[in-house]
């Protein structure tokens, strides 16, 4: 049964809206493992210690972030191989590495280090460039 514009176009707004609530969860978890990696950091005065809270919380949040997606975003209910369901895993690592590692620690370099923001705050504001991608790659890329 193909879908008519008006209704691909309105499963893709909800699937966005439901993407947002998982991120909201998602980001609510990966701010609490950088802010307690930044204190159990923060004896060794390290100057690099927001990019070792950006790797922990991304190994984390992805895996949460994941499970969500595929059960409750995109409704993929269907059991797979283990190599499949292996396979789609480390695509959504890749598409979130590109966009929560290599981009956030950019984004945290340019708001922490140039715009001198607190290394508290500035990952809320790395959200605005990396949630729509994140939506487009998890969406026609890794759970694909």
């Amino acid at each position: 049964m193909k879908l008519s514009l008006s209704e691909s176009f309105n499963n893709l707004v909800k699937q966005f809206i439901k993407f947002g609530i998982v991120g909201l969860s998602n980001t609510a978890i990966a701010y609490l493992i950088i802010v307690v990696t930044l204190l159990c950091l923060s004896p060794f005065k390290l100057s690099y210690d927001f990019y070792v809270a950006n790797v922990v919380s991304f190994v984390l949040s992805v895996a949460w972030s994941y499970y969500w997606n595929r059960r409750y975003v995109f409704n993929i209910s269907k059991k797979f191989s283990f190599k499949n369901e292996f396979y789609m895993l480390l695509k959504t690592y890749a598409s979130y590495f590109f966009t929560g590692i290599v981009l956030t620690n950019i984004g945290s370099y340019v708001f922490i280090v140039l715009f001198d923001i607190d290394k508290y705050i500035a990952p809320f504001f790395n959200l605005l460039f990396t949630v729509p991608l994140n939506f487009l790659l998890i969406k026609f890329f890794a759970l694909k």
